[in-house]
């Protein structure tokens, strides 16, 4: 397959799941201390991570957590960030502008700093207060920590379970759906990869998800352009602009927020010709239980993503690694 290291993936999703007592500890000491809010600041990707969770957790837990725009939080400002805060980042450099400069700003209000940063000498890590530092996997380590915490509030009475099966068997059903896609996403590349606009609609922990590749991935890294569209408000102005030849991938997951996905797919054969569904219920994921897959199943679509990425840079040669502007111009 393209571009695609089995033994990289297992031992980084283990990796980063092995990281999993030390964000307990983190975890348990905050909540031991107590806190009036717990925020998710991000930009760009860590805002989308963020998103993810605070999507996944608020509906099932009455832990006061919040997302917040690093950028905003500079120039507008948050009353409710106060020295009873704990303010939650993740980054892989350590040296994002905006992130500094708001982190700079909430530790000024006496806000304690979670972070997750890969460089342990960048900025970002030398500004948290408490430093966890694993490369890549975002999404699943933000997770662990909010898991912990409504762990430790009584609303995730399966967190061992759940946790000793992705430890388990999360790296696996990763690498299982990675190679199921495969052939799918080398049709959809094909079909796609030169389409004027790419369309993606999704809800739930899935939509942070899209969020980010829609951005971070198809505009940045395809230079394609890209709209992600929430499925809860794609009958409130999107679906005027889609026709027979609109290309639209509808990103079906297993969480509470199906069912706004699932309409938008019932509804576009209707109107639309080259619509894709890529539905997490499609990939068996053994090991993981039905209760749980609701949780991963951004994880499926993260799976799925990366072939068609694989796939597209290959057809439009076209590196992902390169960037006109994002980081070698002053802006």
């Amino acid at each position: 397959m393209l571009k695609f290291d089995e033994e990289k993936i297992v031992k980084s999703i283990n990796g980063a799941l092995a990281m999993r007592p030390k964000i307990e500890a983190v975890a348990d000491e905050l909540y031991d201390r107590g806190f009036d809010a717990l925020f998710y600041m991000g930009i760009g990707g860590t805002y989308a991570s963020g998103m993810q969770v605070v999507d996944s957790v608020e509906g099932h837990s009455t832990l006061p957590i919040y997302l917040l725009h690093a950028a905003r939080y500079v120039t507008h400002g948050n009353k409710h960030v106060t020295d009873k805060s704990v303010v939650v980042i993740a980054s892989d450099s350590g040296t994002t502008q905006e992130m500094i400069e708001a982190v700079e700003k909430a530790r000024k209000t006496g806000a304690l700093i979670v972070g997750f940063v890969e460089f342990t000498d960048s900025p970002l890590a030398k500004l948290s207060n408490r430093l966890i530092s694993y490369p890549h996997n975002e999404q699943l380590k933000l997770f662990m920590f909010a898991h912990r915490l409504m762990h430790r509030n009584g609303e995730f009475g399966s967190y061992e379970k759940f946790y000793s099966e992705l430890d388990a068997h999360l790296a696996a059903a990763f690498v299982d759906v990675s190679k199921r896609a495969d052939a799918f996403a080398l049709s959809f590349a094909q079909t796609h990869k030169d389409d004027p606009m790419h369309y993606y609609v999704a809800a739930g922990n899935q939509y942070g998800a899209i969020y980010s590749y829609a951005m971070c991935y198809v505009e940045e890294q395809h230079w394609l352009r890209s709209k992600s569209i929430h499925a809860s408000e794609f009958f409130h102005g999107t679906l005027e602009v889609i026709d027979r030849d609109t290309n639209v991938t509808v990103f079906v997951g297993e969480d509470e927020e199906r069912p706004l996905a699932e309409r938008v797919a019932r509804f576009l054969p209707r109107i639309c010709a080259r619509y894709t569904i890529i539905d997490t219920k499609d990939y068996p994921l053994e090991g993981i239980s039905p209760e749980f897959r609701g949780l991963i199943s951004y994880q499926v679509s993260h799976a799925i993503t990366e072939r068609i990425d694989a796939h597209i840079e290959k057809l439009n040669c076209h590196p992902m690694d390169i960037r006109r502007y994002y980081r070698r111009l002053d802006y």
